[in-house]
């Protein structure tokens, strides 16, 4: 297939991402929007000879403190077919094009999953004190065309990150936590939760605890219990005006591209979360939680009704999003896995991200920026 890309609308971009099963929700177009601080592009990928469209990409430039040069940065995409045995033919406009457009270097994350661990072997792990991380251990699932796409993207010149590690140097995290859906009954699913998670559950149903949707109006109160969580957990957080804007590009663009949950008893909110969709697939993106009320086990309410949510929808995954790769027990990141692994579900490794330094002096200086701050 010979291919040409060029710069495409933002309605080509949306109707190629409609007609696909799901694409990741950094890859649609209103993502754009959400990144306000960012310039950005849609690039479409087309068959010569049917003149059709067969791959599309958000390109998201941040100017260089100073000078006229750029980052690109595609995040989690390009939407392409990454196993393509000509994959150099899909790159290499890109890049010639990205460079046309001033772009010193080139970040992307191909979406392609590598490796999946089950559960049960992410339990075992955690019992066994040799495991120290999930790479320590089989997968149970291997992609082998994945690793012949990491082999073409070293051989054009594509770098990785030091990180391979814990996952969290990627701007995106590398290893995410998926709840599979296709194929499979709610009974099945809600048997596949741990005894603990079956348990909250009932708990919280016991207790009166009552999950509902909330709109744009409620975002003020999102951020208060997004704060309090934030202090807890010692990290910095985004302000209201981001989720405000987020709510209002994803649900412009599709009005059930955002939602918004509350889990509340004896009607104060005690845990909040985002869901985002696209297509098939269907992210928990935030979540946010009082340090009061934990013993009605809001969380684990909420996550049940977003995954019935997910279900009823017709999503093939629900995706518990970032992880790190650590089972050992005293590290500060843990408890993400041990409260994801409760869902029965399976963590998935990408193949990372990668960068293409088209100027390597500016990338490099780029890379001291970065460390410094």
């Amino acid at each position: 297939m010979s291919l040409t890309l060029r710069t495409i609308s933002r309605e080509q971009h949306l109707a190629y991402i409609q007609s696909l099963p799901a694409a990741s929700h950094m890859q649609v177009p209103a993502w754009a929007d959400v990144k306000a601080e960012w310039r950005s592009e849609n690039l479409g990928w087309f068959d010569e000879r049917t003149g059709e469209m067969v791959g599309a990409g958000l390109v998201l430039y941040r100017q260089l403190p100073k000078i006229k040069r750029y980052l690109a940065y595609l995040p989690e995409g390009p939407v392409i077919n990454w196993f393509a045995p000509n994959l150099d033919d899909w790159i290499q406009p890109m890049l010639a094009h990205l460079k046309q457009q001033g772009a010193f270097s080139v970040k992307m994350g191909p979406p392609v999953i590598i490796r999946r661990w089950s559960a049960e072997t992410i339990k075992k792990g955690i019992q066994d004190q040799d495991v120290k991380r999930l790479r320590d251990m089989e997968a149970d699932f291997i992609e082998p065309r994945a690793f012949e796409v990491a082999d073409k993207l070293r051989r054009m010149g594509w770098q990785q990150g030091e990180d391979g590690g814990a996952g969290f140097g990627d701007v995106q995290p590398r290893y995410v936590f998926q709840v599979p859906l296709a194929n499979r009954s709610l009974e099945e699913v809600h048997k596949n939760f741990n005894q603990l998670w079956r348990r909250n559950i009932k708990k919280a149903e016991k207790a009166g605890v009552e999950v509902v949707q909330g709109g744009y109006q409620d975002l003020a109160e999102w951020q208060r219990l997004y704060e309090i969580t934030a202090v807890r957990d010692h990290f910095r957080p985004r302000p209201l005006s981001y989720f405000q804007r987020m709510w209002t590009a994803l649900n412009t663009e599709d009005p059930n591209r955002m939602r918004l949950y509350f889990a509340r008893h004896n009607g104060v909110n005690l845990s909040a979360a985002t869901m985002l969709i696209v297509g098939g697939h269907v992210w928990y993106s935030y979540g946010a939680s009082d340090n009061i009320g934990r013993e009605v086990r809001p969380s684990n309410a909420m996550q049940w009704t977003m995954l019935r949510d997910a279900y009823a929808l017709g999503a093939t995954v629900y995706d518990l999003r970032g992880i790190s790769d650590s089972l050992d027990e005293t590290d500060h990141l843990f408890g993400l896995i041990q409260f994801k692994v409760g869902t029965g579900g399976q963590a998935a490794e990408y193949l990372g991200e990668w960068d293409f330094p088209l100027n390597k002096l500016l990338h490099k200086a780029l890379d001291i920026y970065m460390s410094r701050r």
